[in-house]
């Protein structure tokens, strides 16, 4: 199984080097459209920090090039942020673009190496490329398991909708069927769990709300 996650992350890290090679740190570097739904997408997942929360720490998971960076600094200031992505390459564009921001750490790996107060994960479920459902799904868990073990105050992801239409849908992407996966959220993490399914892109958040 361990192996199994390796070459599945492998081909990941692939994917994503080659997108940012053809279309450096910019949104299509990290496989998204453009950034008025990206900037959207950031809003939805960080709807998981408590806006009453001066400071907080955050771990990045999927960071790519630190885009949510950006978007975190405008808003709020006062965060320490962990960037952990399994691509060498996007690590490297990362400590690049962010190379003065305080309070910042980049590392090349598939989990963090600490524990934050929140973990948001955007677009690191979308790709399966060769893999089947059921691959995916697996891998998708644990790797919820991995938000869930890491983050104090909670967690917030992003997911493809399986209630896409049928001619916008592609093989090699992943469809997630978000009834299902809040549910699973609800039993095994938290009582407090959100879907917002209701911001006008093809896909779906979770946040993940614990309280101490």
């Amino acid at each position: 199984m361990h192996s199994k996650k390796t070459d599945l992350l492998n081909e990941v890290a692939t994917y994503y080097a080659e997108r940012l090679a053809e279309h450096g740190d910019t949104p299509r570097g990290v496989d998204w459209n453009g950034e008025e739904s990206q900037t959207i997408r950031f809003e939805q997942l960080c709807k998981i920090i408590d806006p009453e929360k001066s400071a907080f720490s955050l771990i990045d998971l999927g960071c790519g090039y630190g885009a949510l960076l950006d978007y975190l600094r405008d808003k709020r200031s006062a965060c320490t942020y962990l960037g952990v992505d399994v691509s060498h390459e996007m690590i490297s564009a990362a400590v690049q673009r962010h190379a003065a921001a305080p309070q910042t750490r980049f590392i090349t790996s598939a989990e963090p190496d600490q524990m934050a107060d929140y973990g948001l994960a955007s677009g690191i479920f979308n790709v399966r490329l060769g893999r089947t459902d059921a691959e995916w799904f697996d891998y998708l868990q644990a790797t919820l398991d991995v938000l869930d073990r890491t983050s104090g105050l909670g967690f917030a992801f992003n997911c493809l909708t399986s209630y896409s239409d049928e001619d916008k849908k592609r093989d090699y992407l992943y469809y997630a069927d978000p009834c299902r996966l809040f549910e699973l959220c609800k039993r095994r993490y938290s009582r407090q769990v959100a879907l917002l399914h209701d911001y006008g892109l093809y896909e779906f958040t979770i946040l993940v709300r614990k309280f101490p």
